[in-house]
């Protein structure tokens, strides 16, 4: 899967155990710019340092793969928990660096004069 939004907040690496650590950070998913999704990924182990090159406030592509894990707690009840595991950043171009416009003239792209044999109903394609 894969999203692209604002970086938004970029958190500290977490040794959870001995052998496991995590970073977090959160994307501003604004698919609807007047109500925006504040979404919080998670990077694990090696994967954490993929956040060192990004700065708060920049535009980023994010691949992830959806977790669900279930849980028994002491007291027998089963909970569920989902985490988006971020595998890979890109940065994204932002609006100011897109290709300019074109004119909307069409005459300035020259159209193919042949598209086929001469007197032939096939289709060029």
């Amino acid at each position: 899967m894969e999203i692209t939004g604002k970086l938004l907040e970029c958190m500290d690496t977490v040794q959870v155990s001995e052998r496991f650590r995590k970073r977090e950070f959160v994307l501003e998913y604004a698919d609807n710019p007047e109500y925006p999704e504040y979404i919080k990924f998670e990077l694990a182990q090696d994967r954490c340092e993929l956040l060192d090159s990004f700065q708060p406030g920049q535009k980023v592509r994010v691949d992830f793969d959806l977790k669900g894990r279930r849980w028994t707690d002491p007291q027998g009840q089963v909970k569920y928990f989902n985490s988006l595991r971020a595998w890979r950043l890109n940065e994204t171009a932002s609006e100011t660096s897109a290709p300019p416009p074109s004119s909307g003239n069409a005459e300035e792209t020259p159209l193919p004069e042949n598209l086929g044999p001469p007197n032939s109903d096939e289709i060029p394609f």
